[in-house]
């Protein structure tokens, strides 16, 4: 037998051994990233924090939080999706990386509908409508008089063009007649603390990133955007409540690996997430930070993305929303 078929012959019958040995690598032998496509300090940042410390603990290895922030969310998203589908490299996405970019912007430098493998659901985030204290509007409609008397003048911050805190603004907007300035930032808790610092009035934003600064005085809550009033900020009343019959707008963050991860590894990876959020002390931390832990199963977590990327499509299609 010639040299070069003697080690192919070799590399066959060795090849089922060699799979079988890696194949019985233990999940997870080294560190886990957890990426969120955002800055610190938003609602997807705080509860991937959350999780990523309960589920290093239940590993024993440590899972390091990366914030990638940048173009609504697609820059981190993209380094997931083109990441090893080795179950090391996982997404903290939420409702704008997984079912509002794929419409807003048509040309992703990843096919959204089949770059990423679904884990599970996290969390429902509540949005908390807010402004600025020295803002004299105590509540929605006095906000909306407010605005009617000065058209443009008023202004509102953004995760960015697009995202769940632009959209429900725009709703607002559009439900109530008013003319309010969009000003975009590159995630979450940079558009919250130039609400704080006055820069702009008004702030959408989930109840996981704003409960803290309302509870603090530092932005004061006029409503929330959900069906129902939020634990976290019982007081606060829904916007459906507060003279918008109907409107319902929420996020929602969810835990995603590249496209390609072995199933055992996605399946591990959702049984224990399900444990952690089961777990009394992190559903009182989320509950109490104004979320809504919601843990479920790869198959209802896709059903869920599918279902609002019609659902948001749908809505931008309508209102004519474009990115800034």
């Amino acid at each position: 037998m010639r040299f070069p078929a003697l080690l192919a012959a070799l590399a066959t019958a060795l090849a089922p051994a060699l799979w079988t040995a890696a194949a019985a690598e233990p999940w997870p032998s080294r560190i886990v990233t957890m990426v969120v496509p955002f800055p610190p300090g938003g609602g997807t940042d705080t509860g991937a924090r959350i999780v990523a410390q309960k589920l290093g603990q239940r590993w024993g290895q440590t899972v390091v939080v990366e914030n990638k922030g940048g173009a609504a969310g697609t820059i981190g998203a993209d380094l997931v999706a083109k990441a090893k589908p080795d179950g090391y490299t996982l997404l903290m996405g939420n409702i704008g990386t997984q079912s509002i970019n794929p419409t807003l912007y048509p040309k992703l430098p990843y096919p959204a509908d089949r770059a990423f493998a679904p884990i599970a659901l996290v969390a429902e985030l509540p949005l908390v409508m807010m402004v600025n204290p020295q803002v004299p509007a105590k509540n929605a409609p006095e906000f909306v008089a407010l605005a009617k008397q000065q058209p443009g003048k008023l202004s509102y911050s953004t995760s960015g063009a697009g995202g769940s805190m632009h959209l429900a603004a725009e709703m607002f907007k559009s439900e109530t007649g008013t003319f309010i300035l969009h000003v975009p930032y590159r995630g979450g808790g940079p558009a919250v603390q130039d609400a704080i610092a006055g820069h702009v009035q008004l702030v959408f934003a989930t109840a996981l990133e704003a409960s803290g600064h309302v509870k603090a005085g530092k932005l004061r809550a006029l409503a929330v955007t959900g069906a129902r009033r939020v634990p976290a900020l019982p007081e606060v009343p829904t916007l459906a409540e507060s003279g918008l019959p109907g409107f319902n707008s929420i996020s929602w963050i969810g835990l995603l690996a590249p496209a390609g991860t072995p199933k055992e590894i996605v399946d591990r990876i959702a049984a224990d997430l399900r444990e952690v959020l089961a777990a009394e002390d992190v559903r009182q931390r989320l509950t109490e930070l104004g979320a809504v832990p919601a843990p479920g199963t790869p198959a209802q977590f896709a059903q869920l993305i599918e279902t609002d990327r019609q659902r948001y499509a749908r809505i931008i299609r309508e209102r004519g929303i474009t990115v800034d």
